[in-house]
């Protein structure tokens, strides 16, 4: 887990901006990302929430390119929580306008450069104007391979597993059958390889329901700029940061006695 500190940053490179790719001794399959504080950007430039929302939706598009310049199979975005629906009524309304204003916008971009979107979450309790959309900007690119991106909007990671278990229990699978992988394969993810490194913008320091079955494992980077200051820069950093630790799933280093466990604990 790691931390920064960097507050501010310069505006988002567009595509082509001639930032230098670092070079990498390993980077991630698969990158998740909760965009948090677009509200406490606005908060400091004297501007509404909606203004901030607005502005994080601009901050997508370079952070999606700039993955998958380095090679990024999987990008899953938590833009809309479960739990969001609990926020005023103005707020809730502008991010789910600013989410088909994405799709609006940048569809057509996202297919020529071949990326796969995919929604996560429940689909149901969206406008109906945003249901179509999600649903046509998922068939139209459901063929493209260069890069996944998941669009988690009405999503929450424990709901994500009790649908999982419901499928279970509908199939008739017998409770001795009933496996992690029998669960994983059952999750909105199924299929994908599980996040290797989760990122979150905002200064918090928490999950708040996001992939909790799927992140596990994950590396945490944490950042105290907010998402809408989150650039090509900022990508490259986290990268360069996951790239330096060494993930042990459990197990201990090559050449550290058995015994090193029992002092230690788990481990990481």
């Amino acid at each position: 887990m790691v931390v920064t500190s960097r507050t501010e940053s310069p505006e988002a490179e567009p595509s082509g901006s001639g930032l230098p790719l670092p070079e990498l001794t390993s980077r991630p399959r698969h990158v998740a990302i909760i965009m948090d504080g677009n509200g406490r950007w606005a908060r400091a430039r004297g501007l509404g929430r909606s203004e901030g929302h607005r502005a994080g939706a601009e901050a997508i598009r370079p952070v999606i390119e700039r993955l998958a310049a380095h090679g990024v199979e999987v990008l899953t975005l938590f833009g809309f929580s479960t739990e969001n629906w609990g926020r005023p009524r103005a707020e809730v309304q502008t991010i789910l306008r600013l989410g088909g204003e994405f799709i609006d916008r940048y569809l057509d971009e996202l297919h020529r450069q071949g990326v796969q979107l995919r929604h996560l979450g429940d689909p149901e309790r969206l406008p109906a104007a945003l249901q179509k959309r999600v649903r046509h900007a998922v068939e139209r690119t459901a063929h493209n391979d260069r890069m996944i991106v998941n669009l988690a909007f009405n999503y929450g990671g424990r709901a994500d597993i009790v649908d999982a278990v419901r499928r279970l229990v509908e199939e008739g699978v017998p409770a001795a059958l009933i496996t992690e992988d029998a669960i994983t394969s059952r999750l909105a993810t199924a299929g994908l390889p599980e996040p290797d490194l989760l990122i979150r913008t905002g200064g918090e320091r928490r999950v708040s329901n996001f992939l909790v079955w799927q992140s596990s494992y994950s590396e945490y980077y944490f950042t105290d700029l907010q998402w809408p200051d989150f650039d090509a820069a900022a990508v490259d950093a986290a990268l360069l940061e996951y790239a330096s630790r060494r993930r042990r799933f459990g197990r201990v280093d090559d050449g550290v006695e058995d015994s090193d466990t029992a002092i230690t604990g788990t481990g990481g």
